[in-house]
């Protein structure tokens, strides 16, 4: 079925919330819901179909009973899509899955014990604090948070509730990318000698046309869209296409809804670099860099750019759209580099087809790790680590205080590229050293009916 039929169906029929929530367990047989995670899909766009659902789906002790969304045309057919996955898998007809348009709604149902978070950058960490508040475990998409104070918040807020949080880091998982792992392993463990410096290469975004106001679909809440961010004039290349879940949403191109690549991609290779640099709980102590931003147009992030920054164990950083996607360490005794290799989805910015781990002696690659040296956590894709955390208590890949470092370090970056000036950064007290202007960008007002 199309979005488009979808869109007639929900508006003709009013989209009808009443649906049973648990199904029968004899439709998922052994895997009764005492023994399997029941979970609710908060947006339900292009990542969480082709992603966050998509890999949930894959385990029979997960069980996505109930999907939320502001729009609700998507909102339709995300319940198709869940409702027509069950029944392919079970063999059974399925029509169960129960839609919400508030997500706060679907948190206040005890019988769900997760919920996946797969909404707009601004979104995160208010969904998520509110998440755990509510006794609920979280996939919470990355970027962790819009600002450096709500990304805290969130991930204090985890802390305090005992909740299980995995940021979607999936970089760290042995699938779809090993390399990652083996690549920080071998830093880590002195392959390459004493680190001394990392290179970061992100892929860009284009600036964008103007775009006047357009009227309101009548299946969007655009209020609850806005959520925390003020309230500006609609335009559809400024929120998500109306017609199709096929390209990237314009809101990734909007500063009021993100940074940018600094934060969309940076967040996956600062972390791996984060992680080869034994850096995940801290952050640099110095920053500083340059950027191009759009004179014109809607789509307002940063475009091309050079950033640095400096550790306090001495190491550096430069992040830069200028160089090859990926994250290169560089030692005393050699290099490693490690990258996706291309585009992930076919809307995802691309690059060549390259080995996706190098070195600058091929035996680097082949060296054993012993038994007595550094061995990272290894885990499976992060949906099913996630998964696991829940049912026996493993730990996840990405907790939530690893994925707010690994933000809050973009967004230093992207605080620099606005400032244009060296700062001086405290990891401890995530606070910049005498520059009152920049501490006033660790934060954003927040529109109350929505805050944390």
């Amino acid at each position: 079925m199309t979005l488009e039929t979808t869109r007639r169906g929900i508006l003709k029929t009013g989209a009808a919330l009443a649906a049973p929530t648990i199904v029968p367990a004899s439709v998922f047989g052994q895997n009764a819901p005492s023994n399997r995670v029941v979970i609710g899909a908060i947006g339900v766009g292009r990542i969480s179909r082709i992603h966050d659902m998509k890999e949930v789906h894959k385990h029979k002790d997960a069980q996505i009973v109930a999907v939320c969304d502001v729009d609700t045309v998507r909102l339709g057919a995300g319940k198709e899509l869940v409702d027509s996955r069950y029944t392919a898998s079970t063999g059974k007809p399925y029509a169960g899955t129960r839609m919400y348009h508030d997500y706060r709604e679907l948190l206040a149902n005890k019988e769900i014990d997760a919920v996946l978070i797969s909404t707009p950058d601004h979104q995160h960490a208010p969904q998520a604090v509110h998440a755990v508040r509510a006794g609920k475990h979280v996939y919470l998409q990355k970027p962790a948070a819009l600002t450096i104070a709500e990304g805290r918040a969130m991930a204090d807020a985890v802390k305090a509730s005992g909740r299980i949080v995995q940021i979607g880091s999936q970089q760290r998982a042995q699938d779809p990318w090993p390399q990652f792992h083996r690549a920080c392993e071998l830093v880590r463990n002195g392959r390459i000698g004493t680190l001394r410096h990392v290179e970061v290469g992100l892929p860009g975004d284009p600036s964008g046309p103007e775009a006047p106001a357009m009227p309101v679909p009548r299946n969007l809440n655009y209020d609850a869209w806005l959520g925390t961010t003020p309230e500006v004039p609609y335009t559809e290349i400024g929120v998500h296409p109306q017609d199709s879940f096929e390209n990237r949403p314009g809101w990734l191109r909007i500063e009021q809804y993100g940074a940018g690549m600094i934060t969309g991609w940076g967040s996956h290779h600062i972390d791996t670099a984060h992680w080869g640099m034994d850096m995940e709980h801290s952050g640099p102590v110095e920053i500083w860099g340059k950027a191009e931003f759009p004179k014109s147009g809607l789509w307002n992030v940063h475009g091309a750019f050079e950033t640095h920054a400096r550790y306090a164990n001495g190491v550096t950083m430069t992040v830069s759209g200028a160089l090859p996607n990926g994250v290169k360490f560089i030692g005393d005794k050699g290099w490693i580099f490690v990258t996706r290799s291309g585009a992930v989805t076919a809307s995802d910015p691309s690059g060549p087809q390259i080995d996706p781990l190098q070195a600058s002696d091929p035996k680097i690659l082949t060296s054993v790790i012993g038994p007595n040296e550094v061995h990272l956590l290894k885990v499976p894709e992060q949906h099913r680590n996630w998964l696991d955390a829940i049912l026996t208590s493993v730990p996840v890949s990405a907790p939530a205080e690893v994925g707010h470092r690994a933000c809050s370090t973009c967004l230093l970056h992207w605080t620099a590229m606005k400032t244009g000036r060296r700062l001086k950064w405290d990891p401890k007290a995530e606070r910049f050293l005498g520059d009152d202007e920049a501490n006033a960008m660790l934060r954003r007002p927040q529109r109350a009916k929505y805050a944390i």
